[in-house]
């Protein structure tokens, strides 16, 4: 595939600085590009790096006050948003292989389902009964959806995935392969030294736009529902017990655990390997740092780190002073030497 310069200008709205005619054959990044290539440079850092790249064309911001003259030998293509503008012509590059809609003969369809128009059921998927498809949703090899579940149009089921009976799944959402949605919580009772098992009659309900990742675990609710707002996306490995409520467009990066009947509030960042206590509440547009562990409420738009979590300002505090405590322990043996030595 070829476009040229001024054609790609036209597709993501930019305003050219060189060679319009220069034929662009490939998308790449910054440091391992080649003539024909176009990459983006999203901020500063870049720019000092042009030497670097060997892409015939850059991406750039338009409201950056780049020298012209400094970068002749490279066409610039200014817009408003540099990474958007690159992978709406990764997209085009690489454009997703086409699957005919269909049903494949190995799939097991059960009964009373409703299919949508243009949908795609590959091979080894399981479908329940009483299962309800919007248009044009696919699903990959693999994959088993349990009875009396729903899935909105345009939604995307990757290999693997387990989606147990009862779920909820919005619009436009994707599932990452090896996930399990509306899984048991992890609920037992003590009775005469033996955990006895909490049945779950609660499901789960994914909202419209929502991505979930790879390898995450989702419980139903006991008796109650687990709801994924409109808009949320989770990093691969992440655990959500039952009835927990995640609000819209949080983002929720790899290996965190949210305990059950927590409430996590919209347009909160909760990074890596972040670990949070049950029957809290997080306020929206929250931020809560990498191996955090939260163990009670924290307000909106607070950023918190550190386990026990404490504000982010007085967690680098904590930080400073932890490299110091070695040191700080043998002046203090000193000093508690000198202050025996007066008493005596």
């Amino acid at each position: 595939m070829e476009l040229s310069v001024k054609e790609i200008a036209k597709i993501i709205n930019a305003e050219i600085f060189g060679d319009n005619s220069l034929l662009i054959k490939g998308v790449s990044s910054f440091e391992d590009s080649n003539i024909y290539d176009i990459t983006f440079a999203n901020d500063s850092q870049f720019f000092n790096k042009f030497k670097k790249t060997g892409a015939g064309a850059v991406i750039v911001p338009q409201s950056h006050g780049i020298d012209i003259e400094r970068f002749k030998d490279i066409v610039l293509l200014k817009v408003e948003n540099p990474k958007i503008s690159f992978f709406k012509l990764v997209s085009i590059f690489h454009p997703p292989k086409k699957t005919n809609p269909g049903i494949h003969p190995s799939a097991d369809i059960g009964l009373n389902v409703k299919i949508g128009e243009n949908c795609i059921i590959q091979s080894n998927v399981v479908i329940g009964d009483n299962v309800s498809l919007g248009d044009n949703v696919h699903i990959m090899p693999g994959v088993y959806v349990g009875d009396d579940v729903f899935i909105g149009d345009k939604t995307l089921i990757k290999p693997n995935v387990t989606i147990m009976e009862k779920s909820k799944i919005g619009d436009h959402v994707i599932i990452h392969s090896g996930t399990t949605i509306g899984s048991d919580g992890f609920g037992f009772v003590q009775s005469s030294g033996i955990h006895e098992k909490i049945i779950h009659t609660g499901y789960v309900q994914l909202g419209n736009n929502v991505e979930i990742g790879a390898g995450n675990t989702i419980d139903r609710g006991t008796l109650g529902n687990t709801i994924i707002g409109d808009g949320v996306k989770t990093d691969n490995l992440v655990h959500i017990a039952h009835n927990v409520k995640v609000g819209e467009n949080t983002l929720i990066v790899a290996q965190v655990g949210i305990a059950g009947s927590t409430r996590i509030g919209k347009n909160v960042i909760i990074a890596g390997k972040a670990g949070i206590s049950g029957h809290i509440k997080i306020g929206d547009g929250s931020i809560v740092g990498p191996h955090a562990g939260v163990y009670s409420n924290v307000p909106e738009n607070e950023i918190v780190s550190g386990a026990p979590h404490m504000p982010h300002k007085q967690w680098r505090k904590v930080v400073c002073i932890m490299s110091r405590l070695p040191e700080m322990r043998k002046k203090l043996f000193s000093l508690e030497k000198r202050v025996k030595k007066v008493e005596k």
